[in-house]
């Protein structure tokens, strides 16, 4: 473990430059008297550490010194290829550069675990687009270059709760690609936003300079906003039958809202507890047809009862014609 830290150290100072033992500490979940210890070890080793006095103080790597990826565990190096496929490193062009950067780590690793994160690459893959998802954002250079350049973007976007389009000015802090979707997290008018790239009709880089606060990463925005969508409260609590027929793709598709395990009820149904945000979502369940009963709330049966009434209303053979349908011939 210790090896390991002391690499850690060395890759740190090696990328940051100057680092107080603090930070460090805080970094690899030490102590900082620790840190001090591997200080004096790195510096008995050979390698030239030195300390810097000061409030704005801390440990240092002389100027040009530079270690290879070296001493990687084998659990490291099997790590580092599982290889994340899909679209989201050809989004950004980066495709080709990341089997590059994985050949040169291959060459640099100890050989005795080089047969292992050889045989990892080509028996794991990770695929994080989900299937028949939606297609991937269409010009992604755009967002990139404003992300990199911090420039300012005017968007105009397509909100999903009522599919009008409207124009934003947004001040990026990054992209996000989770499950195989692009979004890009900026500040609104300094309020926290999340936007789909997917329903972004246009985006143009404004020549203005970006305006983020002060202080406020992209990690810090992306926590922000994923528990403000996670934590949305779900007082709509439904118990249904599921047709164990339809079981499976059930619980694939309401995986997140879950109120436990199904439970075998008569033969060939299963009994599900299910937590929605509203009476209106739950009439998602009308794509199931009859193979989902929804047993109680009563007010979600009513919903559910009412629309497919009016369903069946909008495709019956109504006895009244239809307004300007001729009459028939005597």
């Amino acid at each position: 473990m210790k090896s390991d830290r002391l690499l850690s150290i060395l890759l740190l100072l090696q990328t940051h430059g100057q680092l107080s033992a603090a930070d460090l500490a805080g970094r690899l979940e030490v102590s900082a008297r620790t840190i001090m210890r591997d200080f004096e070890a790195l510096s008995a080793a050979g390698v030239p550490v030195y300390t810097v006095r000061g409030p704005q103080g801390g440990i240092a790597l002389l100027p040009g010194y530079h270690t290879d990826v070296t001493g990687l565990t084998a659990d490291e190096s099997r790590a580092l290829f599982v290889v994340l496929a899909g679209s989201a490193h050809a989004d950004l062009g980066l495709g080709q550069a990341l089997g590059s950067a994985l050949r040169k780590v291959m060459a640099a690793l100890p050989a005795p675990h080089q047969g292992g994160a050889d045989l990892t690459s080509r028996r794991i893959l990770i695929d994080p687009v989900r299937w028949r998802g939606s297609p991937g954002a269409s010009d992604l250079e755009v967002y990139q270059w404003a992300v990199f350049a911090d420039w300012r973007l005017r968007l105009r976007y397509r909100h999903g709760r009522d599919n009008r389009v409207r124009t934003y000015t947004v001040d990026p802090y990054g992209l996000v690609n989770k499950a195989g979707v692009w979004y890009l997290v900026a500040d609104h008018k300094g309020e926290p936003n999340l936007y789909r790239l997917d329903r972004a009709q246009s985006a143009v880089v404004v020549a203005e300079p970006v305006r983020r606060r002060a202080g406020v990463e992209l990690d810090d925005v992306w926590e922000a906003l994923r528990r403000r969508i996670d934590d949305l409260p779900s007082p709509v609590a439904v118990t249904a039958l599921v047709r164990d027929d339809l079981l499976a793709l059930f619980l694939r598709m309401h995986e997140g809202d879950l109120d436990g395990p199904p439970v075998p009820r008569e033969p060939g149904w299963s009994e599900v507890g299910v937590r929605f945000r509203s009476l209106r979502a739950v009439e998602t369940l009308l794509a199931f047809g009859a193979g989902v009963e929804v047993l109680s709330p009563d007010a979600a049966r009513e919903a559910l009862a009412a629309q497919a009434k009016a369903i069946a209303g909008l495709y019956g053979i109504s006895s009244a014609p239809r307004p300007g349908t001729p009459a028939p011939e005597a």
